[in-house]
């Protein structure tokens, strides 16, 4: 059984398709990414794996319970941690928690709030109203509500935006834990490096459709070049090196130069060509390609 089934999902606003003919599986257990430039449609598809929206065509299905025809058992298995801060004024933070459990038939569930706030360091802030909190906290307080009800799905719709390094450390140790457990982990993010060191899977999304889905290692081997970046004590780059200069990461003034490197061969050639010039070297450092430069060349080329 999939933790999320996506099958022919299509969606409009008018004259705008949001979603064109989206298919898509992800596994039990799994730390999926699902990354793309803003208006790509992935608060769209999310909204529509939450119930919060419907689809003009197609199915999706948590665990096998449709979230339509069987919607309260679809998110009985699913928490979504939304992209905006949204919470109740009136209420501590316990309370909000408290609050969230009843909604989910939750009685005696403080043992499992309480460790959901020593994890995401709410435990001081248990009996604060929630309007008196700080936007990173009312962020963890979000992340809280999405866990209350112990989901073995979780989706992260920009968990980290615009909050500090402590509270992203915090979230990825907890939310990393969950997934060893096996919980199923969906992540939209715009920070690629922590799409990078957490998903195993990702699918890339540009105008409601589909550019790329694989693993996040063969995306990465995608770009086959690497980069090499050269800071010369002396002397110009030679003219016959000129043809691998990567000219936007270019700054003359400061003496470095980034070489685009298609093998590793071509290392000892270069370091050739720069002895032979005059010119020396005082620095040098090789730059592996990674999902960032993935995602650009992605983008690009679908714009092309």
């Amino acid at each position: 059984m999939q933790a999320i089934e996506i099958r022919n999902i299509n969606k409009s606003y008018g004259d705008l398709k949001a979603l064109r003919d989206i298919s898509l599986s992800i596994q039990e257990g799994e730390f999926f990414g699902l990354l793309g430039p803003n208006g790509a449609g992935k608060t769209t598809l999310i909204s529509i794996i939450a119930g919060l929206a419907r689809a003009d065509s197609g199915q999706v299905s948590i665990l096998g319970h449709d979230v339509i025809e069987d919607f309260q058992a679809a998110r009985q298995n699913l928490g979504v941690v939304p992209q905006e801060l949204v919470f109740d004024p009136f209420f501590t933070v316990r309370e909000t928690l408290r609050l969230q459990s009843g909604y989910f038939g939750l009685k005696k569930n403080d043992d499992w709030i309480d460790e959901v706030m020593h994890n995401l360091d709410l435990t001081d802030k248990a009996n604060v109203n929630m309007r008196a909190l700080s936007g990173g906290m009312k962020r963890r307080v979000l992340v809280a509500l999405a866990l209350v009800h112990k989901p073995p799905v979780i989706v992260l719709d920009e968990p980290t935006a615009g909050v500090d390094v402590e509270l992203r450390q915090t979230l990825w140790q907890f939310i990393g834990r969950l997934n060893q457990e096996k919980h199923t982990i969906v992540l939209t993010t715009h920070y690629l490096e922590e799409a990078q060191n957490w998903c195993n899977r990702i699918a890339m999304l540009q105008s409601g459709e589909i550019v790329a889905l694989d693993t996040t290692e063969a995306l990465i081997r995608r770009v086959s070049e690497s980069q090499l970046v050269l800071k010369l004590a002396e002397g110009e780059l030679p003219q016959g090196l000129r043809p691998l200069l990567i000219a936007q990461d270019t700054i003359p003034a400061s003496r470095i130069w980034t070489l685009r490197l298609n093998r590793y061969d071509e290392i000892e050639t270069i370091l050739q060509t720069i002895r032979e010039s005059g010119a020396i070297i005082s620095d040098i450092q090789l730059k592996q390609a990674d999902l960032e430069d993935v995602f650009v060349q992605i983008m690009n080329t679908r714009r092309s």
